[in-house]
């Protein structure tokens, strides 16, 4: 992983820096000079490519991309996840673990710069940059997933030969597809043991729900072993020299192929065959092509087959996926997915457009229509209602013309050596050296002093970061995950570009709430500001951490995703952030929710000193329960009138504002009678105000001091009663979080027996647990009788069967369930695949996991016992998250070590007052 490797690889970004340098200073150059340093620009983002590696645990990402960066000519050596020597997992505790828990950014070209003919393998000569991101595969990094998924613009999903399409696969395909993201599959460890390649062609079919498009097929000989691939694409074989480093390919044509090996000859010819008559199926330019070559699959050139194969790719929704064969430990097939990752995914233009957002306004759109002034002037007269500051449609389009860039800032490290890292997407225009960058979130500028180009752990700096492309920024002091950065020319420092500039969001991302939960104690008073210190930086590093504190122990929290999240986040702080502090044992997130309404509104005032000040302030709260399953509650809205605010709010709560006086704009209905609103407190302040003061309140509830789950919220608002000279945003947030609070404190008391009026809620997670057949019945036998869990579907869920095992369960299967969960809408559902008519070639040397055309009968699985993987069963349940901690241990004795499982939170539901009083009399038996 040598420094001395960097620069040579640094070329390709250098120019394209400068590139995009000339394209910055249009202004200054002729007519000709611009025009070509366009074309320059252009060509350069479409030679880049930003790609995922996205897959289960341990089906190989790690090893896939190291065997990349070895091709590319980036490392000198073969990188090994057991020895701990990889470029992309340097983390202490990823190469202790074996594991990856970070996801790391790479660039490097292939093929690699000064390739004067084309590699072993290859095809092309042109070098493209690739920047790639090496994602985590376990369930509990999954927002490390997300956030990654959120600027990439193709991904390749990996699978393991042996164990097919896994849970969590399915998980990152659904999230995939919420985002758009052309993918291809690579299915890995084809030199292993058990190995079936035709069967998990089948079941990417069955399980992700696409057309396999099968273009390499696994070249085993006599023996069993993995010498190489055939390229059903270019009508060849590759076969790999036994034992080296993978750069040694002998190409056998078709023709010299038949005396070699007759059998894979034949096979190519009908993958050939079958791979044409699946891209006519989806791609009208293939049909003129197959009858151009007169209804000759064979003679239809790769370059037509490879354009085919890209127009299905890219399609929305992606019906067909193209499918690689290889082993990346053994070095075998790693050369052509390079090529096709090239050849089949987009560049940064061929995307969609980003989804932007304005402000308060909350008009929504495509970043290059509000470049263009389109939907600036759509929002001008929304915002020209209620600002007095309004900007006209022409001064918002001159103020365009100075946007130097928009980034959204999708990562933030603490590098012990270079401080803070901000990994950035620009998608507009070119973010510069010491170019000041505006925050339209935390409306703040930052400097950019320097800017680098990373390569996993090390990194190089650079001139600027050009649109399209990953780059990082470091020594930014608040930037966050999530942020949008904006580049403008003369901006003012405090202040910031001119509106709407200055509220311009990139689709932010959204984070899944934390069910587990640790206590951190400072082991003295003054190591408390360091802990916090340290606190703040692991948030801004990880956004799905949550730190709270306990206002009756005093007690800091830190929340989770799950135990290992925790336990990583407790490393991290304490080895790597060195900070000194007794850490509890995890402890689980629970909820409370009334049963009964309060008997009569509340009205509380708020009359102290805030900063110096006196302010004062007033109103009026109701609180009543709400249905705990979010759909049901949508049902059950109230027609909304101009005096009436609804707002959702975070845990199925939501909040009802009525101001019977005021117009929408916050105006008086009648102003002869009522006074206006002062300047200071226009009403989407005032609102703001009241939605922040009912989420403190929510944030502890009155009866077990657990947040709150499930809860109307209705405030009165009266400017002649509630408003006083002295009243400012923060007393009506103050009055708003009282009067929330006094309303929740009559509930419970007026509940039945006194002090019954609330009941505590416990996480509920959607479980999918892979096990094999002996298996089955001791692993259900547990989840019913000895956790408490429902068992949802057996099998993967794909056909009838599961929606039969539980009529009410929010999706037909996994797959179905995953897609809701990662926020996929009917438009994102995908028809079924026949997986009867799915070509998959034959596994002669899968043992036990051969495919049987009665496992995959009928395009589903059969409905008794769902027989998907020939010994593999899956169970969906749902299990309380309580009965879940510990589990992988259970499962494994359970299953002799073959057991695993991924769950995420599927709802939160109400406790019994047994298991309840369980709970709590557990919980006090560890303080006394």
């Amino acid at each position: 992983m040598g420094l001395r490797w960097l620069p040579r690889q640094c070329g390709l970004v250098g120019r394209l820096g400068q590139n995009h340098h000339h394209h910055h200073r249009l202004f200054s150059t002729t007519p000709r000079q611009a025009h070509a340093a366009q074309q320059d620009d252009a060509v350069a983002t479409s030679r880049t490519r930003n790609i995922g590696i996205i897959a289960h645990i341990d089906a190989g990402k790690t090893t896939t991309t190291e065997r990349m960066l070895y091709y590319s000519g980036y490392t000198r050596r073969l990188g090994d996840v057991d020895e701990g020597s990889t470029v992309t997992d340097f983390l202490p505790a990823e190469r202790a673990r074996g594991i990856t828990i970070q996801s790391a950014a790479i660039s490097f070209a292939w093929p690699p710069t000064g390739t004067s003919q084309p590699l072993p393998g290859s095809h092309h000569l042109t070098p493209h940059n690739l920047n790639l991101i090496d994602t985590p595969g376990h369930a509990d990094f999954t927002f490390e997933v997300l956030r990654s998924l959120r600027v990439l613009d193709g991904a390749v999903c990996i699978l393991d030969g042996v164990a097919g399409v896994e849970a969590q696969t399915e998980k990152v395909w659904a999230q995939a597809s919420a985002y758009r993201i052309p993918r291809i599959v690579f299915v890995n460890k084809l030199d292993r043991d058990g190995a079936a390649f035709g069967k998990t062609v089948k079941e990417v079919g069955l399980r992700l729900h696409a057309w396999p498009a099968v273009c390499n097929l696994p070249w085993w000989n006599a023996e069993g072993k993995l010498i190489g691939v055939g390229d059903v694409v270019g009508l060849q074989g590759m076969r790999y020299v036994e034992g080296g480093d993978g750069k040694q390919i002998d190409l056998v044509s078709l023709h010299e192929l038949e005396s070699q090996d007759a059998a894979l000859a034949a096979e190519l010819r009908e993958a050939r065959t079958a791979l044409i008559e699946l891209l006519s199926e989806h791609d009208d330019e293939m049909v003129e092509k197959y009858l151009e070559a007169d209804e000759d699959h064979l003679a239809i050139s790769a370059a037509d087959v490879t354009a085919s194969l890209r127009r299905c790719t890219l399609q929305h929704p992606q019906m067909v996926v193209p499918v690689f064969a290889g082993a990346s430990f053994r070095n075998v097939g790693v050369q052509p997915l390079l090529d096709s990752v090239i050849d089949l995914l987009p560049s940064p233009a061929e995307r969609p457009d980003p989804e932007v957002s304005l402000g308060s306004s909350g008009t929504k759109g495509g970043l290059s229509a509000f470049l263009s002034g389109k939907l600036t002037a759509a929002a001008a007269p929304e915002r020209s209602k209620t600002s007095s500051k309004a900007v006209s449609k022409d001064k918002a389009t001159l103020a365009l013309q100075n946007l130097g860039a928009c980034a959204l800032a999708f990562k933030v490290v603490a590098d012990a050596r270079r401080g803070v890292l901000v990994y950035v997407r620009v998608y507009s225009g070119a973010i510069t050296r010491n170019a000041p960058l505006w925050n339209t979130i935390l409306q703040s500028t930052e400097r950019a002093q320097r800017l680098l180009k990373m390569y996993a752990n090390d990194a190089v700096d650079i001139e600027s970061i050009p649109a399209g492309q990953i780059g990082v920024i470091p020594g930014l002091k608040f930037a966050r995950t999530g942020d949008t950065l904006v580049s403008y020319t003369g901006a003012h420092p405090k202040n910031g570009p001119p509106a709407p500039i200055n509220t311009l969001q990139l689709r932010p991302i959204a984070v899944p709430p934390p069910v587990f939960f640790v206590s951190v104690e400072p082991n003295s008073l003054a190591e408390e500001k360091p802990i916090k210190e340290a606190l703040a930086l692991l948030l801004r590093e990880d956004p799905s951490l949550h730190v709270s504190v306990d206002e009756e122990s005093g007690q800091t929290h830190l929340a989770g995703m799950g135990e290992l999240h925790l336990e990583i986040a407790r490393d991290r702080l304490i080895t790597d952030l060195k900070a000194k502090a007794r850490i509890g044992s995890i402890e689980i997130g629970y909820r409370e929710t009334l049963t009964n309404p309060n008997p009569s509104p509340q009205t509380a005032l708020f009359d102290r000193e805030i900063g110096g000040k006196n302010s004062k302030a007033a109103c009026t709260a109701s609180v009543s329960p709400l249905s705990s399953s979010p759909d049901e509650s949508e049902g059950t809205l109230q027609p909304k009138n101009i005096h009436t605010h609804i707002f959702p709010l975070p845990d199925n709560n939501r909040l009802i504002i009525t101001t019977p006086t005021l117009n929408p704009d916050g105006s008086p209905l009648d102003p002869d009678h009522h006074p206006p609103l002062p300047d200071h407190l226009p009403l989407p302040t005032l609102l703001h105000a009241f939605q922040t003061g009912v989420l403190a309140a929510f944030a502890r509830g009155t009866a077990f001091g657990y947040p709150v789950h499930s809860v109307q919220v209705r405030l009165h608002f009266l400017p002649d009663e509630h408003l006083f000279p002295t009243s400012s945003p923060a007393a009506f947030s103050s009055a708003a979080r009282l009067a929330v609070q006094a309303a929740m404190r009559e509930a419970v008391h007026e509940g039945s027996g006194g002090g019954g009026g609330a009941v505590m809620m416990e996480p509920l997670m959607l479980v999918t647990i892979a096990v094999d057949e002996q298996s089955l019945g001791a692993v259900v036998h547990d989840l019913s009788s000895a956790r408490g869990g429902a068992v949802v579907a057996l099998g993967s869920g794909s056909d009838g069967s599961a929606e039969e095992a539980d009529p009410s369960s929010s999706g037909a299967g996994v797959a179905d369930l995953e897609e809701k969960e990662a926020g996929a809408g009917p438009q994102h559902r995908r028809p079924s695949v026949e997986v009867a008519r799915i070509y998959a070639p034959p596994d002669p040397f899968a043992g036990g996991h051969e495919t049987n055309s009665s496992s995959f009968s009928g395009g589903g699985m059969s409905s008794a016992g769902g027989d998907d993987a020939a010994g593999t069963k899956h169970i969906l349940a749902r299990v309380p998250l309580k009965e879940m901690v510990g589990y992988l241990k259970h499962l494994r004795s359970l299953t002799a070590g073959r057991g695993t499982f991924t769950m995420v939170v599927d709802r939160f539901e109400r406790m019994s007052g047994q298991r309840q009083r369980g709970v709590l009399s557990e919980m006090r038996g560890e303080f006394f």
